[in-house]
């Protein structure tokens, strides 16, 4: 991959019946995280905190995955997710070219108070290679979430 590799910018919305603080919480909740996260990977989870600044990796059973920073956390509001590489055999890996083509790349998470709920909004940067893969997989990670909050 070259360092001009155009990411992608891609939106997920769903709409909760749980108040922000609820959302936030079940997004960040140990096992709630590897429900809702098991239609992107089974088995996935993450090592860290969700406090702005901090390192947090998100990582498959096999422990490869991805290695990031929470770039801005304002409770129940706002949370944003900048990855900043891959996690190979339990190294972070950032410095590689794959990784510079498309590091650092953001997760953003929009908690929307409505009068019925929460409108959860998720706005990524992917490669294109990976466009589909998260089109079919995003909704379905949103729909466990929502069954999640609304239990």
């Amino acid at each position: 991959m070259s360092g001009t590799t155009v990411k992608k910018t891609l939106q997920f919305s769903v709409q909760i019946q749980a108040a922000p603080e609820r959302v936030w919480q079940m997004l960040q909740d140990d096992q709630a995280y590897r429900d809702w996260t098991s239609a992107f990977c089974e088995g996935s989870h993450f090592e860290g905190a969700w406090e702005e600044g901090a390192a947090i990796r998100f990582l498959s059973p096999k422990g490869d995955g991805i290695c990031a920073e929470i770039a801005q956390s304002r409770p129940p509001e706002f949370l944003s997710i900048r990855h900043l590489g891959e996690v190979q055999a339990g190294i972070d890996v950032t410095e590689s070219a794959e990784v510079r083509a498309w590091a650092p790349a953001y997760e953003n998470y929009h908690f929307l108070k409505q009068v019925d709920g929460t409108e959860l909004r998720v706005v990524v940067e992917t490669l294109p290679d990976f466009e589909a893969y998260m089109q079919r997989t995003f909704p379905l990670a949103l729909g466990r979430l929502k069954a999640l909050c609304e239990a």
